[in-house]
């Protein structure tokens, strides 16, 4: 793997972090609206078997869930701390790991986040992909050093990764 130039951990989350305010954002107004529409005169039901309002209603609770749900990633995310990583250190939160495929040589950068997982990000000093210690390829590598190999099934197909470096 070629020499990796630095990217900058608070700009990783600062990015992060304006994805799911925006989202949060989207969602709350999305709940909102749902709200109105379960309430409005419009939705009485006009007989029996009339669901619009309650399926508006489940609506609405769906989309109220999923913005608290986004509330609950932006605070994680305020509370996450970037932090260096000394040679030997394992993987955990905040970590940009280096990944080469054993098979193809592809290079891969990625970012540990406790949210946001599957977002790929163009920063300067070059590209990653946000995983979750939850995810497949997050649990495969927590924990792990540079020049450990793991196996993870990415695209349902399992891979042997070289962990290439820890920053």
């Amino acid at each position: 793997m070629a020499a990796r130039t630095t990217i900058d951990k608070h700009a990783v989350i600062a990015q992060l972090l304006a994805d799911e305010e925006r989202a949060l954002a989207t969602m709350l107004q999305a709940a909102h609206a749902a709200r109105d529409a379960a309430a409005h005169e419009e939705m009485r039901p006009e007989n029996d078997k009339d669901t619009r309002a309650l399926e508006a209603g489940y609506l609405a609770t769906g989309q109220s869930a999923r913005a608290a749900e986004l509330a609950r990633a932006v605070a994680e995310l305020k509370q996450l701390t970037p932090r260096a990583f000394a040679p030997g250190e394992p993987v955990d939160l905040s970590a940009i790991v280096d990944v080469e495929d054993e098979a193809d040589g592809k290079a891969t950068r990625y970012f540990i986040a406790p949210v946001g997982g599957g977002k790929r990000l163009a920063l300067a000093g070059g590209a990653l992909v946000v995983i979750t210690p939850g995810s497949p390829l997050g649990d495969a590598l927590s924990g792990k050093r540079a020049g450990d190999v793991v196996e993870a099934v990415l695209g349902g197909r399992t891979r042997e990764l070289c962990i290439v470096a820890v920053q």
